[in-house]
């Protein structure tokens, strides 16, 4: 009681006004037992005219680390859920409450009406105390990063929600690298407080050097991702930025919070206490002295543990060990009040009604965001450089940068949502940019696929009436009759059209609009299956349900191989579970459909250059083309696949960085043809015949015959990558008439082939990175064992003191071709309970040569083909080429 003596002795009279004043900063305040309550559609949609008062964020992080819980803190406190409802607000399926995850991204937006006392510190522009926060909760686990991806699309903050004992975990970095790639600032809540006063029984100075490691790591990770646009985006406790918070419990707080506390009780300013409250700053109870280095006496304590970790452990014992008397001394002095029926509570329950009156999550929360996060008015200044694909100084671009609601509409629609009541209807969820975008308005639909709109054709563009607009409200939209530029919404009676997930939209008057940029996922659906129906009558089924799954996920998509078969590609186990279960149920009503055993896609490429020229005639035998095949540096693969190489480049410039960056010669810059397959592939076609005229007759023709190669290899017709083919000479037949398209596409594509085969061939295999953790040497031991008999190697482990524990944290590379089940054998070989996650991370050369009889990649190759219907062996280097 010594600590509660002196610390209560000065607060004595002081403590109940100050919580009072630092209570709930919106006007609806949360009780835990009597919460009201509240919706109302007039109140959101008011909101969404004050630009300056919205706040569009995403909530990311790793697999259960408490994401969705902090969320339904935030929507109770709204007035839209009760605090003692156990059903997830964002959970909008029957699977993700039955696994307790996250699977589909989803929205709510909330309204609060904030107090003067709460605002007074804000210095930004705002228009009165009504807020609209418009949150999406998006999936922890990596096989639904695209859902991550979409989210943060149309959002411009990131609350980043990490385990504050478990640290930064892979879907974490995953999330940070995404959203800074997006110019998303992120914020941060140490979350699960309660594991260090319940499970660990952490002591204060061993848990502020836990949350220190988690801060520092979290913003190391961040260094190589900064963008000078959004200048310092570290976090501080020191800066109001990282709330402490208890999700499961729904209690929290910033230090901001705290140094308001004392600062009305003491006197001293709120910017003093802040920095008293972290780092180096300790407090001696006993000389009433602050230094910035602890004397090691006893009383002498860190100002974070005396002031903030302290008096909640304090409270939370006295609850767990069931000291009432002691507790009601307590709960006078901090303000806490309990009815009859309350003060029958015990344990787990009772901890849960104090802590959420005493520390209610929701007003650190709603600050935070409020203060730190920017509204769309800020943010689409600086995003519409990494939004819009056309002039920045045209309309629609200074319409975006201004946020302006009377400009030209235009939206982007970044995920497509399945009804509740018709799983084969979606709903398109995009943000409106600019404009205003309501019921009956014809939009102009532009799509996103690679070689879908191009400016100026009309290829993969409708034009198309909005039937019906609303907000998301978690499971359950709600219609509104216009929404105006800043803010989330949903669209109704798109679905036909938008076939890839994601399109932007204008007035179907703006001709001269360019479309918003695609998404760039971070993960690649490398795992596939074959399905089938088991009754074959069913098949148009098949069909329709495989296009609805491609839409509902734009990472899922499938093809028809020449045996016939229709095969799904996924990211991961979990990925493909989730699919074979949606695609069965939900968009194919219940029809019995057959799965393969998963198989992995490869890419084809080559690690020489030819070891001959190659020479390949049309049918006629008029007409021959010379080529030779090189491989490309795996770097500069990686800059066409972001786009910094790429088809649309000034030659000069492109000429230029291939010069300087990669080795290659300056002139190929003015002389690649094209980029293929889906003209931006990574590889590339390049006359090496300098000023022949003659060449141009026949440029169409190589470039149709090199997209169709491109996309189904020689070995097995796996695509390409990180070739790039040389045309070297042609010799044209002088009578024009003797030349025939047709047969130049064949000649071009044979000649690509058998360039292919004379430099090396090798398969390219993906490899997935996996991030766990081993409790002992032992553990340690077998993990790395495991992770050898899969073909894989260790890249890095590290011994790491957790509170209450050492583990060993392990970063090792698994093929992708031996993953299927290693998750499982993981969590057999460790005690640790933390669910490994397979992410992809790069792809490799292997080092077999599939044209070695008896080799593995010569075994896969055959693999490959009789599961496409191809001829098992494949078709001799002779039958390509004419002449070597």
């Amino acid at each position: 009681m010594h600590f509660w003596q002196s610390l209560m002795t000065r607060l004595r009279g002081f403590m109940l006004q100050a919580f009072q004043k630092s209570a709930p900063p919106y006007k609806m305040a949360c009780n835990p037992s009597q919460q009201p309550i509240k919706f109302n559609v007039d109140d959101l949609h008011r909101a969404m005219d004050l630009k300056d008062n919205i706040r569009n964020m995403s909530v990311v992080g790793q697999l259960g680390h408490g994401k969705s819980t902090l969320i339904d803190s935030l929507a109770t406190a709204a007035g839209i859920i009760p605090c003692d409802d156990d059903i997830h607000m964002t959970y909008t399926r029957e699977d993700e409450a039955q696994r307790g995850m996250t699977i589909k991204s989803s929205g709510i937006s909330l309204y609060y009406k904030m107090t003067d006392v709460a605002l007074e510190a804000f210095k930004g522009e705002r228009n009165g105390n009504e807020y609209l926060i418009n949150l999406i909760d998006s999936p922890g686990h990596v096989d639904f990063s695209s859902e991550l991806t979409a989210a943060l699309r149309i959002t411009d903050g990131a609350l980043v929600v990490v385990d504050c004992i478990d640290g930064v975990c892979i879907q974490t970095r995953n999330a940070l690298r995404l959203a800074l790639g997006e110019r998303i600032p992120p914020v941060l809540a140490l979350n699960k407080m309660d594991r260090c006063f319940l499970e660990l029984q952490v002591g204060g100075e061993e848990a502020y050097q836990t949350f220190l490691n988690v801060i520092e790591e979290f913003n190391e990770y961040m260094k190589p991702f900064e963008d000078k646009v959004l200048g310092d985006v570290k976090v501080c406790p020191t800066k109001g930025n990282v709330v402490f918070s208890s999700g499961l419990y729904g209690w929290g707080f910033t230090l901001s919070n705290i140094a308001k506390i004392y600062a009305s009780i003491s006197g001293v300013d709120e910017s003093t206490w802040m920095r008293k409250l972290w780092g180096e700053n300790y407090y001696d109870s006993k000389t009433k002295a602050w230094t910035t280095k602890s004397t090691g006496s006893a009383t002498c304590t860190r100002g974070f543990v005396k002031f903030c970790y302290e008096p909640i452990k304090k409270v939370i014992e006295a609850i767990m060990n069931d000291q009432k008397d002691q507790l009601r001394g307590m709960l006078t002095q901090i303000g806490v009040t309990m009815n009859n029926e309350e003060d029958e509570l015990m344990g787990e329950a009772l901890m849960k009604c104090i802590m959420q009156k005493w520390l209610p999550i929701a007003t650190p929360l709603l600050e935070m965001m409020i203060f730190h996060l920017p509204s769309p008015q800020t943010a689409q200044r600086y995003r519409v450089e990494n939004l819009y694909k056309g002039p920045l100084d045209d309309p629609y671009a200074t319409a975006i940068r201004n946020c302006d609601p009377d400009g030209p509409l235009m939206l982007y629609v970044s995920k497509m949502i399945p009804t509740s009541d018709d799983k084969s209807r979606f709903f398109a969820l995009g943000r409106v940019f600019a404009g205003r975008i309501s019921a009956g308005l014809n939009v102009r639909i532009m799509g996103s696929r690679p070689s879908g709109y191009v400016d100026g054709e009309d290829k993969d563009m409708y034009v198309e009436s909005v039937e019906r607009t609303a907000i998301c409200m978690g499971k359950k939209q709600e219609t509104i009759k216009d929404v105006p530029c800043g803010n989330t919404v949903a669209l109704f009676g798109l679905d036909e059209f938008i076939t890839t997930g994601s399109a932007t939209l204008t007035h179907e008057k703006e001709t001269e609009a360019y479309p918003i940029c695609g998404m760039k996922f971070s993960v690649s659906p490398v795992v596939r299956v074959i399905v089938q129906c088991k009754v074959e009558s069913e098949l148009p089924k098949l069909l329709k349900g495989l296009r609805s799954l491609a839409k509902s996920d734009p990472l899922v998509g499938y093809t028809r191989e020449e045996s016939g078969d229709y095969t799904i590609g996924v990211v991961g186990e979990m990925n493909l579970a989730i699919c074979s279960k949606d695609l069965a149920e939900d968009y194919m009503g219940g029809v019995e459909i057959l799965v393969s055993d998963p198989f992995v896609s490869l890419y084809e490429t080559v690690v020489e250059k030819s070891s001959h020229l190659v020479m390949t005639k049309s049918r006629n035998g008029n007409n021959q083309l010379f080529m030779k095949a090189r491989s490309l540096d795996d770097s500069l693969g990686y800059a066409i696949e972001i786009g910094e190489v790429g088809p649309f480049d000034d030659p000069d410039v492109r000429g230029r960085i291939l010069s300087e960056e990669y080795g290659l010669e300056k002139y190929l810059g003015k002389n690649i043809w094209c980029f293929g397959p889906e003209t931006n592939g990574q590889n590339m076609v390049v006359d090496m015949c300098k000023e022949d005229k003659s060449l141009k007759e026949i440029e169409d023709y190589i470039v149709a015959g090199f997209q169709e190669a491109s996309k189904k290899g020689a070995l097995a017709n796996e695509p390409m990558k990180c070739i790039s083919f040389e045309v070297r000479d042609a010799v044209l037949h002088d009578d024009a008439s003797h030349l025939d398209g047709s047969e130049m596409v064949e000649a071009a594509k044979r000649a690509i082939y058998a360039s292919q085969l004379t430099a090396q061939p090798r398969f390219m295999q993906p490899y997935y990175v996996v991030e766990f953790q081993a409790s002992s040497e032992e553990e340690v031991d077998k993990s790395c064992k495991l992770v050898r008999k899969r073909g894989g190697f260790v890249h890095e482990k590290k011994k790491v003191n957790r509170p209450g524990k050492m583990v060993y944290d392990i970063w090792a590379y698994v093929p992708v071709l031996k993953s299927f089940g290693f998750s499982a054998d993981l969590e057999e070989a460790t005690s640790v309970k933390l669910i490994p996650q397979c992410v992809f991370e790069f792809w490799s050369v292997m080092r077999s040569d599939p044209l070695e009889v008896g080799s593995y990649a010569h075994a896969l190759m055959t693999q490959i083909r009789k599961r496409k219907g191809l001829n098992e062996q494949m078709t001799p280097l002779s039958d390509f080429e004419d002449k070597l």
